[in-house]
């Protein structure tokens, strides 16, 4: 997800910090340095991310915009200059706006807000804007929560005693209440210096910018591989304890499916997968990143000379128009496909499915499903003209059923002339026209339409006073039994405006 940084180059970011035998230092030098750590972690590992750095004060600025060019961010961090006072509201509207033109208000995004922990003074300081926050009208509404999905991590090159002589702290930690909780607060331990606020960073990288290494197995073959984006633990609403399930580090193929059987299935997230070399220490970023980079891109020219079963599953895949089921933990599943981006590149892709045994309807339980060879014939015909799917469910679909929409007037229209038609025809239309008015009379207790009922059992009262004197006494009666249930159900009364109650036809001495 993209990246948006935050930069905090007000007046309080000037203050000092004395090092034991060295230069003396700025709290916003020590930002600096912790930021080109991150930019050059996410340069390697992260690369294919897009990145945007902003710096506030009392205003905003949009220093450069989404990239993935780490040189034009390190090299922003360098030019920065020191302007006024600290305000968060302001800066906080500026990321919105920022991301919502790029992105739109579906994508999530990550937030860096890197800053000492000074709240600002006076009109538009976090503690003014919080304390004021239910008395704002919609027009001047705080920023937060945002309109798209966030996870704010603040950095403050502060450490936490430092923080906890003010309210500071409960500030920031209600701010990180307000962005949806999705996120941490990161402080400097101990004093304040390169290496410790190069540790708070290097926290901020496990914890949110680590890679996700995983070997892809099938059968006695195998790959190591990178999931990008990192896959999120997905929690299950329907649980009565729910508990995180994250995706395994072992991903084992279990079959293999056409793209026509499997369609256009639901997915709780996508990612690129990549092949990788098979040393998977590379991950730590130091001083010496520049000739870790030269040997990343030696290592890389070798392995691309060796035989990889990533890249022979994408060509497979991309060939024969198959998906692969990946097992991504207990009874959970995904799938890897070839997507292609333009005529001539394609990608191996990972989709993953929501958790739980039967995720695809359609193609039943994962665990009933098996080869090809050990069906008593072939599910898909000898010439393929036919297939084992939708696998047809034991209970049959409420949706397979006919059903009333009135979406449209004209529908609600039509299912009442369709009972006055039949009303007119009694008693040689009894039957039908009792199926009519249930299906309505079901469709408005459904909907909660009281008073479509109460108004065909007018409508019908008043088909009962222009019967003609040639109609059949039978007629009548039924009209006006039919008339009362439906006012009756229009009360609301438990007894008649019971859903499965139908109206049953009146016995008269006619009707025999």
């Amino acid at each position: 997800m993209p990246t948006v940084v935050l930069m905090d180059v007000s007046l309080s970011m000037t203050r000092p910090v004395a090092l034991d035998g060295s230069e003396e230092y700025q709290r916003k030098n020590l930002a600096v340095h912790g930021l080109n750590m991150l930019f050059e972690h996410m340069a390697t590992n992260y690369r294919l991310e897009f990145t945007s750095l902003m710096a506030f004060s009392s205003l905003w600025e949009l220093l450069v915009p989404f990239t993935r060019d780490y040189n034009a961010l390190q090299e922003a961090l360098g030019n920065l200059e020191d302007y006024d006072k600290t305000c968060f509201e302001a800066a906080l509207h500026g990321v919105s706006n920022v991301v919502q033109q790029e992105w739109g208000s579906a994508c999530p995004c990550q937030m860096v807000l890197v800053t000492d922990g000074s709240l600002g003074i006076g009109k538009g300081s976090l503690r003014h804007s919080l304390q004021t926050l239910k008395h704002l009208g919609e027009d001047k509404k705080f920023p937060l929560p945002f309109p798209f999905p966030t996870k704010l991590y603040v950095m403050c090159v502060a450490n936490a005693e430092e923080l906890q002589m003010t309210d500071a702290m409960e500030n920031l930690d209600e701010l990180l209440r307000l962005s949806g909780g999705d996120g941490q607060i990161f402080t400097v331990d101990g004093p304040l210096c390169m290496k410790s606020v190069q540790a708070m960073f290097g926290k901020l990288i496990d914890f949110a910018y680590s890679p996700f290494h995983a070997v892809l197995h099938c059968g006695n073959l195998s790959a190591d591989v990178q999931v990008f984006p990192r896959p999120e633990p997905v929690v299950m609403d329907e649980e009565v304890e729910p508990t995180p399930r994250v995706v395994s580090s072992d991903l084992e193929l279990v079959g293999f499916v056409e793209i026509s059987d499997i369609a256009s299935p639901p997915v709780i997230s996508r990612h690129l997968v990549l092949p990788i070399a098979v040393n998977k220490d590379v991950d730590e970023v130091s001083a010496g990143a520049s000739e870790e980079m030269e040997e990343e891109a030696s290592s890389s020219q070798t392995a691309g000379k060796n035989p990889n079963f990533c890249v022979l599953l994408h060509g497979s895949l991309k060939v024969e128009g198959m998906v692969a089921l990946v097992q991504l933990g207990p009874e959970w599943f995904g799938m890897l496909y070839s997507q292609a981006d333009s005529k001539k590149k394609s990608n191996l892709m990972m989709s993953v499915f929501e958790p739980g045994p039967e995720p695809l309807p359609w193609l039943g339980k994962f665990s009933h499903l098996g080869p090809i060879s050990e069906a008593p014939e072939n599910p898909y015909g000898e010439d393929d003209s036919k297939s084992p799917f939708p696998v047809q469910p034991p209970v049959k679909r409420s949706y397979a059923q006919n059903v009333t929409v009135w979406i449209k007037a004209s529908g609600l229209q039509t299912d009442v002339q369709k009972i006055l038609r039949n009303a007119r025809k009694l008693p040689d239309k009894t039957q039908t026209f009792y199926k009519e008015l249930n299906r309505l009379r079901k469709a408005a207790l459904a909907f909660g339409f009281w008073e479509l009922l109460k108004g065909v059992a007018d409508l019908l009262e008043r088909e009962c006073t222009l019967l003609p004197d040639s109609a059949h006494p039978d007629a009548a009666f039924q009209l006006s039994h039919a008339a009362q249930q439906l006012k009756l159900a229009s009360t609301g009364d438990s007894q008649y405006a019971a859903f499965d109650h139908n109206i049953v036809p009146m016995h008269t001495d006619f009707s025999s």
